[in-house]
């Protein structure tokens, strides 16, 4: 698994980070027991990744403190994150982030991330909220700020557009896929700029995993206009990708069409099935698409920003 230096931060991290949240969460979504949850943390880090996202509101915070317990702390970086909807004050960002330090077995995490902020929340988190982890950040019990962000209601990346100004973040969590590249002109050239690291959600949903939800999106994307038919086959909307590419399946292309976009440095990648983790880890340590298949999607998908392949 290839590493990579992870923005300002001057973290080393593995390309492929494991999420253990998503439609799986490990696995705990789909009647896996605790066990074989562990054991797929297990499994991603023996093969080399050692980038782990959770969150406090997965549930499986405690699946990867159990995995790690033995393994030696400098060699992993977690991410984990503070919810914020329901109800949020100083107070309960310093109890959050302690109960996920217990659950998780560490003195410390390495990224702590204010969890699916929209725009219309950020002015008051950064007023209220964000001095608490600038607090916990001195107090050695966080090392980086980071925020996600909610890619389902925020499809043109507007809270992360109005946030980056602020220079605050050390870290995001932003989506990005082959039906949805918005954010190379919105978040991107931003977190360049900053060095702000930036790791990638929604790679793989279910419009890239199952042909069905695919045309799905494509028929959404062409009744909005985002999408021209002419340019798209229906009845098999990508697989002149494969024909043009070594990729052996679109899973495969999309993680790679991912990895490799310029200002990316982690792609996220959750599942709780060992047979697609070695197939994901594999995907995200093969070299990148031909050129002409990545220009033809950038074209292809050039104007398209109301799905999210969820």
């Amino acid at each position: 698994m290839d590493t990579i230096l992870y923005g300002r931060t001057g973290l080393n991290v593995s390309v492929m980070g494991l999420g253990c949240g998503g439609p799986s969460g490990l696995g705990r979504k789909t009647n896996k027991s605790e066990a074989e949850s562990i054991a797929i943390v297990r499994q991603a880090l023996d093969a080399g990744v050692n980038y782990l996202d959770t969150a406090e509101s997965y549930q499986t915070e405690s699946m990867v403190g159990a995995a790690i317990r033995h393994i030696d702390r400098d060699q992993i970086v977690i991410s984990t994150k503070k919810s914020y909807r329901d109800e949020i004050s100083p107070q309960l960002v310093r109890q959050g982030l302690e109960e996920s330090l217990r659950r998780l077995g560490t003195e410390y995490v390495d990224i702590y991330n204010l969890h699916g902020v929209v725009a219309s929340d950020y002015p008051k988190l950064r007023e209220e909220i964000l001095p608490t982890f600038f607090d916990l950040r001195d107090e050695g019990k966080l090392r980086f700020i980071g925020v996600s962000e909610m890619f389902n209601e925020d499809t043109m990346h507007q809270m992360l557009a109005e946030s980056l100004v602020d220079d605050l973040w050390d870290v995001v969590m932003v989506g990005f896929n082959l039906l949805n590249q918005t954010a190379r002109d919105i978040v991107f050239p931003q977190t360049i700029k900053q060095n702000v690291a930036v790791q990638v959600m929604f790679a793989v949903r279910r419009a890239l995993s199952q042909p069905e939800k695919l045309v799905e999106a494509m028929q959404t994307l062409i009744a909005a206009e985002q999408l021209d038919p002419d340019e798209v086959d229906l009845a098999n909307p990508l697989g002149w990708v494969l024909q043009q590419s070594d990729a052996s399946t679109i899973v495969e292309a999309a993680y790679r069409f991912c990895r490799y976009e310029p200002g990316v440095h982690v792609v996220l990648s959750g599942t709780g099935n060992p047979e697609h983790l070695v197939a994901n880890i594999n995907a995200l340590s093969k070299p990148p698409l031909p050129a002409e298949v990545v220009e033809r999607l950038r074209h292809i998908f050039r104007n398209a920003s109301s799905v999210t392949g969820q």
